[in-house]
């Protein structure tokens, strides 16, 4: 037997075993708190959630609201370009790593038929 043919054989054991003990795929989820002039909380409302957010509240600082929030770091690449996009160049955001969180089962089964 070649190399190859054990790779292929330990890769689909791994695959049933993992399978069988009901292993779940993990993200990491980000703590986000975007700062925002009040006319445009509706759409960056809108935003966070298309990326799976869950916001979490919003507050009044001065003539701006800070919404707060928790999204999966994965739906966060290039944000900084739709959020000025959608701000006219007024909004900001941070965020910081919060906990990890099992993926949902639609995109989990996406990412292992990518990875097959």
């Amino acid at each position: 037997a070649s190399v190859r043919a054990y790779e292929l054989a330990a890769r689909s054991w791994l695959r049933e075993a993992l399978k069988s003990a009901g292993a779940i795929m993990l993200e990491p989820i980000m703590k986000v708190e975007v700062v925002t002039p009040e006319d445009d909380t509706g759409s960056i409302i809108g935003d966070l959630t298309s990326r799976r957010g869950q916001v979490t509240g919003q507050e009044t600082r001065g003539n701006a609201i800070a919404i707060n929030c928790f999204v999966p770091l994965a739906n966060m690449f290039g944000y900084i370009n739709n959020l000025r996009s959608m701000s006219s160049g007024r909004a900001n955001f941070t965020m910081q790593f919060d906990h990890y969180e099992g993926v949902p089962q639609n995109i989990s089964e996406e990412i292992q038929a990518k990875f097959a």
